[in-house]
């Protein structure tokens, strides 16, 4: 849970980066308001679920802030950072989705198996994502219609974007579980 909390932490300190750069690339208010709220939600709200497991392993939430990615999560972000730099709106959220949209799945069907309580351990984490469905819906329904739009070129662009974040959230679980690091971690000197 420690290499999950750190990690997470940093792809999150990303994700508002690209959610500001969907901001920028907005022209509706309503659209520069949803990804505002985005920003907010990360910075105030989300950092609950990490609490939980910090407080589950006990350790500060603080002293697992500000550690390198792993290959992983940094492959992750850059691969996010593109679309959100060099394509359209439409690209930015589509690579960006796949992560609210699968961790609201999980939420979902751990509550479906589980039915946790109160007392149960990770109750706060499984209950905050299983109840994030109506972001998850507005970020699909503003897809959904601005790749209605979109040119055919584009619309490749936007599955693309997509597909490949919906691998890298698989691997962001397989590389917490694995505890995954960079091959060597020695620092590269220019002898």
């Amino acid at each position: 849970m420690e290499h999950y909390v750190k990690a997470d932490f940093e792809y999150l300190n990303a994700f508002m980066q690209i959610y500001g750069v969907a901001l920028s690339k907005s022209s509706k208010r309503e659209d520069i308001r949803y990804f505002h709220e985005r920003i907010q939600f990360i910075l105030h709200d989300e950092i609950h679920p990490h609490h939980n497991f910090c407080d589950y392993i006990g350790v500060g939430y603080d002293e697992l802030q500000g550690h390198p990615l792993p290959p992983t999560a940094d492959h992750y972000v850059k691969h996010m950072m593109y679309h959100a730099h060099t394509g359209t709106l439409a690209e930015t959220i589509s690579a960006l989705l796949p992560c609210p949209w699968t961790y609201l799945e999980i939420g979902e069907r751990l509550v479906k198996a589980y039915q946790p309580e109160k007392d149960h351990p990770f109750y706060k984490w499984i209950t905050f994502y299983a109840e994030a469905g109506s972001t998850t819906h507005q970020m699909r329904k503003q897809l959904d219609h601005l790749a209605a739009e979109a040119p055919p070129e584009e619309q490749i662009r936007i599955k693309d974007a997509f597909r490949k974040s919906c691998q890298l959230e698989l691997a962001f679980w397989e590389m917490a579980y694995t505890c995954e690091e960079w091959p060597s971690k020695r620092t590269v000197s220019n002898q």
